[in-house]
């Protein structure tokens, strides 16, 4: 039996409503479980390790490699380490509200479902769109920094035919022919590459270490940084204090994919061990459908990569900022710069040396500068490669979130036209990929990079200003999903505390959160809640609000402007759009009435059961 309306399917109930002394006494409420036809279901396959390092990939991307030079050049070695210090822990904090979630309900299109049911259906929408559109349009911008790592080799400006017919097209395939096998070969694919990509990772760092050594040179480099670490660029900030400010928007970008194992967490395989049983012990039975207990070792992997994927994420970007700047000048005229600054700080630098720094890694320079043959070649294959990898995970997750937003939808003829497209998408391969999703995902923004071709990479052109503005949108992107998840936590939380009588009194399963003498059937509980989510809340307005904003301080600019502003406009009018277009209320998902929560949180098992 095929269902597409699942995410509204009522459960059955006796009453309706409840009042007055009924109010911790709502009715029984059962579940009917109705399962998508096969061709709208994921396979589960991927193992714990596949899990995390598809997230690993996700997250040490190319900006392990670029952000922590160009931090160093606009406000300092303090900045370059304290940045990423501090993102890292606003990353982890957003994690621990997600992970709760996630636990519980690993679903398809999960972070788009959790606003939905928790603050709002339209908002949920347009978070999901938002996320989709952050890693389709990260996977086009990855294709155009491949380009402009591979110019180390064929110069400024590049080979066209070698931009055009290889890195702009046959790399883009290969990739999307990668991502269309089962997804249990994809994830040793992913296992290979995250696997070769820490082993880069610990080899750069010895190489930054070794030079520092080996070179007295590097040692002054690095005790002169130092000894003012509150240097900053004033072409592009009056003060420090702004200047870092900057630096915390740049670090964000580097954390992209942190939470990237909320889209992947419906596709894991079960666990042998535990797949004989219903039911952790201690746990009471959640339905009569209920497939097994897969969703603990869900629960194991997320827990994992919530406790060691942000820790090691913070520690690998702000070891990279300290050791970049033990191994060159804060001001040197090879460092990535902000482009669009007009420059009168560095005036001793040659113009074409400061635009080829722009597209080289401060590592990569570093490298060229210890005199060692070939050293910066080498550095350079492993920036491309890491470009690759990264790209193909890009992918991956964009098909899943897509697949997420329409796989339930239904595509019946008495549909508009628009829906039985869009869930045209949500289907999936005889693999059980969702190989349409990825193919509309990687076609979406994959001509972006062609634009180079004939515009480049100067912000100042048109083309260049757009190539570049698209990318920087992702970030502010997955800033909005992960502000829009702390909220929807906080409501979740709240919600659970005030109806927790009911939901005991219901049986209803794995939400025991304030239970503490049965911790079974709650699979995680966050630390410090919710004063923590309230930090997270606020550290993602801040820099939704005030460090993209501190770009322009020192006067406006076209760039900062459109790519930290522009998607936040987009996406208000998108939520004010949807809203408008289907009648809703303005305000928020009421919380308050038990029967319906009940209901909501059934419904939620509902869909975790029928994906299973």
């Amino acid at each position: 039996m095929e269902s597409h309306a699942l995410p509204n399917l009522p459960s059955r109930s006796s009453q309706d409503n409840t009042r007055g002394s009924n109010e911790l006494n709502p009715p029984q409420i059962t579940s009917i479980i109705v399962r998508p036809s096969p061709n709208r279901l994921v396979k589960r396959d991927l193992k714990g390790v596949h899990i995390i390092m598809i997230t690993v990939n996700g997250t040490l991307g190319i900006g392990l490699y670029w952000r922590g030079g160009q931090i160093l050049e606009l406000a300092g070695p303090l900045a370059a380490v304290l940045a990423f210090f501090l993102v890292g822990l606003l990353c982890w904090a957003v994690m621990q509200c997600i992970t709760e979630m996630i636990c519980i309900w690993p679903i398809p299109g999960a972070l788009s479902v959790f606003v939905s049911e928790f603050v709002d259906a339209e908002l949920g929408i347009a978070v999901g769109i938002a996320y989709w559109f952050s890693y389709a349009v990260a996977f086009g911008a990855l294709i155009a920094t491949l380009a402009a790592e591979v110019d180390f080799w064929t110069g400024s400006g590049g080979n066209k035919a070698i931009d055009g017919g290889v890195i702009y097209l046959a790399i883009p395939l290969l990739l999307v022919a990668i991502n269309a096998i089962n997804v249990q070969a994809y994830g040793w694919i992913e296992v290979v590459c995250g696997t070769i990509k820490i082993m880069f990772l610990v080899a750069i760092a010895g190489i930054l270490i070794a030079i520092n050594v080996g070179a007295g040179k590097q040692g002054y480099i690095g005790a002169k940084n130092w000894s003012s670490a509150k240097v900053f660029d004033s072409d592009a900030a009056d003060n420090w204090c702004t200047a870092f400010l900057m630096c915390i928007s740049l670090a964000t970008f580097a954390y992209i994919g942190i939470e990237i194992v909320a889209a992947s967490a419906l596709e894991s395989a079960p666990d042998p061990k535990r797949g004989s049983r219903e039911n952790p012990p201690g746990q009471a039975m959640e339905s009569q459908a209920s497939p097994g207990s897969n969703d603990w070792l869900v629960a194991n992997t997320i827990m994992f990569s919530t406790k060691y994927i942000c820790v090691l994420a913070t520690l690998a970007y702000s070891l990279s900022g300290l050791l970049v700047s033990f191994d060159i000048p804060w001001n040197h005229c090879h460092l990535p710069r902000l482009s669009w600054i007009n420059r009168t700080a560095h005036s001793d630098c040659d113009a074409s040396v400061v635009m080829a720094a722009n597209t080289t890694s401060a590592i990569v320079a570093i490298a060229i500068e210890s005199g060692v043959p070939h050293l910066g070649d080498i550095v350079n294959v492993f920036i491309v490669f890491t470009c690759i990898s990264c790209a193909g995970t890009m992918l991956y997750v964009a098909s899943r979130v897509l697949f997420g937003l329409t796989s339930r939808l239904d595509g019946g003829a008495s549909q508009p036209w628009h829906l039985r497209l869009l869930a045209w998408l949500g289907r999936t391969s005889r693999h059980g990929v969702p190989v349409r999703a990825m193919v509309f995902s990687a076609a979406a923004f994959i001509w972006v990079p062609f634009l180079q071709l004939s515009g480049g990479t100067d912000t100042t052109r048109p083309i260049g200003l757009f190539i570049e503005t698209m990318a920087q949108m992702s970030s502010v992107a997955v800033v909005i999903v992960w502000t829009s998840q702390v909220l929807a936590f906080i409501r979740y939380y709240h919600c659970i505390k005030r109806h927790r009588d009911v939901l005991q009194k219901q049986e209803t399963p794995r939400l025991s959160r304030f239970n503490r003498e049965d911790p079974t059937d709650y699979p995680y509980r966050s630390h410090a809640q919710p004063v923590l989510a309230y930090l997270a809340l606020a550290g993602c307005l801040f820099i939704l609000l005030v460090t993209n904003g501190a770009f322009l301080w020192k006067g406006f600019h076209k760039f900062p402007f459109l790519s930290g502003y522009l998607f936040l406009i987009a996406f208000a009018a998108l939520w004010i759009f949807l809203k408008v277009v289907r009648g809703a209320k303005w305000s928020f998902v009421d919380l308050s009435n038990p029967t319906k929560v009940v209901r909501k949180l059934r419904k939620l098992h509902d869909i975790r059961l029928a994906a299973a």
